[in-house]
C-alpha cells in the first residue's frame, strides 16, 4: 500500500499518501451528500462535485437479498432488516431503544440463525470492476458493527447492563456476531478496494456509553482482528463511531486502525492532536450537528481553521470530511470547501 514520496498523480495516491502520515499537497475530501440532498439541490450537487470532486468514493455493491428483510409495510414505515430488527437497515448507529428486539430473550439464543446468506450470496465482481474503473480511493462500508447490532438484537440497555456484569449468553451473542463480521471482513479484504469502514457508536456527548473495562475486555480484541484481517491483504481499516469517544481513542490508534471518524468537537482536540498527529489520520472532525448546519460562514471556516491548525501540517494525517444533509445550506459547504484549500498560516494556533 505504501506510495513514495513522488508528486500525487491520483486522489488514490492522495489518499494513499495521507494515510501514510507522508506529504500531500491538500487533504483529500470526502463529502457525504444525502440522498435527500442529491434529490431536491441537484444543481448545487452538480456544480460542488464540478468545483470540489471527492479523493473518496464508495464501491458499487449490490447487496443480496435476504430471507428475513422485508421492506417498509404499515403506516409507521418500519421495515426489517437480514438480522429481523426492525428499523436498522435505514439509518446507521442504534439512536434509540429498538422496536420489538429479535432477541429480547436470550434464552431464544438457541434457535437464532445469523443472516450467512447474506454472505454467502454476495458477489462482488461489480466491485472490482468499479474500483479498476476509478482512479480514486474506492472504500467499502462492511455491516460490521458488534455493539450496535448488539443492541438491535437485545436492546440497548440490556445489552450494556448485559455486558458489564458479563452475562455468559450475552458474550456467546457477541462470539457469534464476531464470527459473522470476521467472515464479512475476510470477503472485503479480498476485493480490490483501497479501504473497509467497520463500526460502533460507543459514545454520547459526555462520554462512553458504558466503562472502557468493557470496551477493552471485550471489543478491543474483536476490533484488532478485523484491523489484522484488513491489513492481511493490504487494505486500509477505517473506523466510525459517534459521541465522545476520548477514553478509547488511544486504544484504537494502537490496535492499528488507520483513519477515524468522531465528533472531535465533543473532545479535547488539543491533547488529541499532540497525542496522535502523526499515529493516526483523523477522518473529519467538523461539528456535523451544529455549525454545518446552523453557522454561518464565518464559522464554519473558523472551524475548519480550527482543525488544520491542530492537524494539517502538509505531512497527512487527516480528510477534509463533513456531511452534507438536507438541513445543511449550500453556503456552509461551499465555504467549508473553500476553507480546506485556503494557505494556512505557520502552526501553533489559529484562532
Amino acid at each position: 500500500m505504501l506510495v513514495g514520496a513522488a508528486t500525487v498523480t491520483t486522489s488514490r495516491d492522495r489518499v494513499i499518501h495521507t494515510l501514510n502520515h507522508e506529504a500531500v499537497d491538500r487533504a483529500p475530501r470526502d463529502l457525504w451528500v444525502a440522498p435527500a440532498t442529491e434529490a431536491l439541490h441537484s444543481d448545487q450537487v452538480a456544480e460542488r462535485t464540478y468545483r470540489y470532486p471527492n479523493d473518496i468514493i464508495r464501491c458499487d455493491f449490490p447487496h443480496p437479498r435476504s430471507q428475513r428483510a422485508k421492506e417498509a409495510a404499515n403506516e409507521a414505515g418500519q421495515s426489517i432488516d437480514a438480522w429481523g430488527c426492525m428499523g436498522l437497515g435505514s439509518r446507521r448507529g442504534v439512536a434509540a431503544e429498538p422496536e420489538h428486539p429479535p432477541l429480547a430473550d436470550l434464552c431464544q439464543l438457541g434457535g437464532y440463525r445469523l443472516p450467512w446468506e447474506m454472505l454467502e450470496k454476495a458477489d462482488f465482481s461489480a466491485v472490482n470492476r468499479s474500483c479498476a474503473a476509478s482512479s480514486k480511493f474506492v472504500l467499502a462500508w462492511a455491516d460490521a458493527r458488534p455493539l450496535e447490532r448488539m443492541q438491535a438484537l437485545h436492546g440497548s440497555e440490556a445489552t450494556l447492563a448485559d455486558l458489564a456484569c458479563g452475562d455468559r449468553a450475552a458474550r456467546e451473542l457477541l462470539a457469534m456476531l464476531h464470527d459473522f463480521y470476521c467472515r464479512e471482513l475476510s470477503l472485503w479484504a479480498a476485493t480490490e478496494v483501497d479501504g473497509v469502514v467497520f463500526m460502533d457508536d460507543w459514545g454520547s456527548a459526555e462520554g462512553l456509553l458504558t466503562s472502557p473495562d468493557v470496551f477493552r475486555g471485550l471489543f478491543k480484541p474483536l476490533y484488532r482482528e478485523y484491523c489484522e484481517i484488513l491489513h492481511a491483504k493490504d487494505k486500509f481499516a477505517y473506523f466510525r463511531s459517534r459521541g465522545n469517544i476520548e477514553q478509547i481513542f488511544g486504544d484504537l490508534v494502537g490496535i492499528g486502525v488507520d483513519a477515524i471518524h468522531s465528533q472531535l468537537s465533543l473532545m479535547n482536540l488539543g491533547l488529541l492532536a499532540e497525542r496522535f498527529r502523526n499515529r493516526i489520520t483523523f477522518w473529519g472532525g467538523i461539528d456535523n450537528q451544529r455549525i454545518l448546519p446552523f453557522g454561518t460562514t464565518d464559522e464554519v471556516k473558523a472551524a475548519v481553521r480550527r482543525l488544520r491548525a491542530a492537524l494539517d501540517f502538509g505531512r497527512g494525517g487527516l480528510i477534509a470530511q463533513c456531511e452534507w444533509g438536507l438541513n445543511v445550506p449550500f453556503r456552509n459547504v461551499a465555504a467549508a470547501m473553500q476553507q480546506w484549500l485556503a494557505p494556512m498560516p505557520m502552526h501553533t494556533q489559529a484562532k
